[in-house]
């Protein structure tokens, strides 16, 4: 169970107008889509088989030690382009302990792969440094010291204090925003296309949310307390992008956005929560979408 919440807790973080909304051609985000028993289970199938890929030992190829004790072996070398921060790619990876247990891993929700985006703190310090250092296509071997992993924080039968990590990631492809409202990115990676309630002028939305920015790792958890947000297009003094961001969200919907600081908090920032002319990540689980 301590595995499975791990994995979930990875994906469980002023007025505006519903124009001004671009959409882009992708495919349906997020292969393990809820109401599609035949794409799961084939979902579940391709995952099988790529977890055997992770799980044999590999003949390393290249080797890069960092000033930081990161060190990054490649099994392959993939030749699309850099990875950078503030993109979304899709990871196939485990995390292990170097007693060889594995402690995180997109198996242990049945997936294909994690979307993940890069240079905002969604996981430990050490993965944005590692995936920084990558390309499309590159499949490798991360020794992630623990300073820069989970530090002293541990989890009993989990992971002690003080863990070294090591991460096997492949980077499966890029994946682009589902939608991009005003520059602010949101990309949907888990849907019900059963559920047909928008979030617009005439609704209330109910949502979970990790967020954090580049300086700032998860200054907001609402699962932590059990508070989601609730909000009206027409509240005032919430992010504006944010709000932009949620248009046309429905119930189930899971989705990672990045509220360009403009929209947010801009050059003045927020307290020591948000720094000036940061974006802010948000990773969203919508509870509800409800008329009023």
């Amino acid at each position: 169970m301590n595995r499975i919440l791990i994995a979930i807790a990875m994906f469980s973080f002023i007025s505006c107008e519903t124009q001004g909304v671009e959409g882009i051609d992708e495919e349906k985000a997020n292969e393990g889509v809820a109401g599609n028993a035949t794409e799961i289970t084939e979902n579940k199938s391709k995952s099988e088989q790529e977890l055997n890929v992770l799980d044999v030992k590999q003949k390393i190829v290249d080797l890069k030690t960092l000033d930081n004790g990161i060190v990054i072996q490649w099994i392959e070398h993939g030749d699309g382009e850099d990875v950078i921060d503030g993109e979304v790619y899709k990871l196939d990876y485990k995390v292990y302990l170097e007693d060889k247990q594995v402690i995180d891993g997109n198996h242990l929700l049945n997936k294909p792969y994690i979307p993940f985006l890069v240079g905002m703190n969604m996981q430990t310090p050490g993965w944005d440094i590692a995936l920084n250092e990558l390309k499309v296509g590159d499949f490798v071997e991360v020794f992630i010291p623990s300073e820069l992993a989970r530090g002293d924080k541990e989890v009993k039968g989990l992971f002690p204090a003080n863990s070294n990590n090591i991460l096997r990631v492949r980077i499966l492809g890029k994946k682009e925003p589902t939608r991009v409202v005003d520059g602010n990115k949101v990309w949907v990676f888990e849907e019900n296309p059963n559920n047909n309630v928008l979030f617009d002028e005439t609704t209330k939305i109910t949502f979970h949310a990790m967020v954090s920015t580049k300086s700032n790792p998860l200054y907001i958890n609402t699962y932590r307390e059990n508070k989601p947000f609730e909000m009206k297009l027409e509240d005032h003094g919430l992010v504006p992008g944010l709000k932009k961001a949620l248009i046309n969200a429905k119930k189930s919907d899971r989705m990672l956005v990045l509220v360009k600081s403009e929209d947010a908090y801009g050059t003045k920032g927020l307290l020591d929560l948000v720094g000036p002319n940061e974006d802010i990540f948000y990773n969203i689980l919508v509870m509800n979408v409800v008329p009023f």
